[in-house]
């Protein structure tokens, strides 16, 4: 490993499983402190026991938090900070499957849940993220995971769909806000990624369906966005922000 992340401190939101903790696994190995921010203690509590069975026991940590909830991200983040002295990177991961059916019959209550994880949850951690980067005066970076489906409409995720696209949307905003402090915004906008919220219990079907969905001949996994990840929150990128 070439210890890119050396010093810096990191959160990732949705972090217990998927695509995040492969992210925080990468993160760790390349020398940052990681706290996990998610909502399920029992999967957050196992993804620090692996990172402590790996050797990482004195840099990551977990916090319970839902990412709709202000005072959640608030109480986090400061508690972060006050961990490990300071924020450098903020991953806003985490994610929800949300409603999938005809537009007719979806619910107000499909969209508010789905808009609150994906597009709320997004929208509080660049704020508050971004107020303790701004303090620190040191820059950073924001990560926001998006989706392919956020750049094309498709029939049946509408919902999905459009909270996604609201996520690209902010982060290319909050970039040209944001960059006079240093500090970098970017969007990762997946493909068909094998994870335990896409799969549906049916890991082995899901990978065969996920592969058959695209050019590339494979099925895509977490460890695929932690590479990306760890690009954009490294210096590798430092010129990179609003994509």
């Amino acid at each position: 490993m070439m210890n890119r992340l050396n010093e810096k401190v990191a959160v990732v939101t949705g972090g217990a499983s998927g695509m995040g903790l492969s992210t925080v696994i990468r993160f760790l190995e390349e020398g940052a402190s990681v706290v996990i921010a998610d909502f399920n203690e029992t999967t957050g509590t196992a993804a620090v026991e692996q990172a402590n069975r790996l050797g990482y026991e004195t840099r990551v940590s977990f916090i319970k938090t839902d990412v709709a909830s202000e005072s959640d991200i608030v109480a986090m983040l400061d508690e972060a900070v006050s961990r490990f002295g300071h924020l450098d990177v903020l991953f806003n991961n985490a994610g929800v499957g949300g409603a999938i059916g005809p537009l007719t019959e979806t619910t107000t209550e499909d969209w508010d849940y789905t808009f609150d994880v994906l597009a709320k949850g997004v929208f509080l951690g660049l704020k508050h993220g971004a107020r303790h980067m701004q303090a620190q005066g040191q820059g950073g970076s924001i990560i926001n995971t998006a989706s392919i489906a956020g750049l094309s409409g498709d029939a049946g995720p509408l919902v999905y769909s459009a909270a996604k696209a609201a996520v690209i949307s902010m982060s290319k905003a909050a970039a040209v806000e944001l960059a006079e402090y240093r500090i970098r915004v970017n969007a990762i906008c997946p493909g068909f990624i094998a994870t335990p919220l896409a799969d549906g219990g049916k890991p082995e079907a899901t990978r065969k369906s996920f592969a058959k969905s695209q050019p590339w001949p494979d099925y895509g996994r977490g460890e695929h966005i932690a590479g990306a990840a760890l690009f954009l929150a490294s210096s590798d990128a430092e010129f990179v922000t609003g994509e």
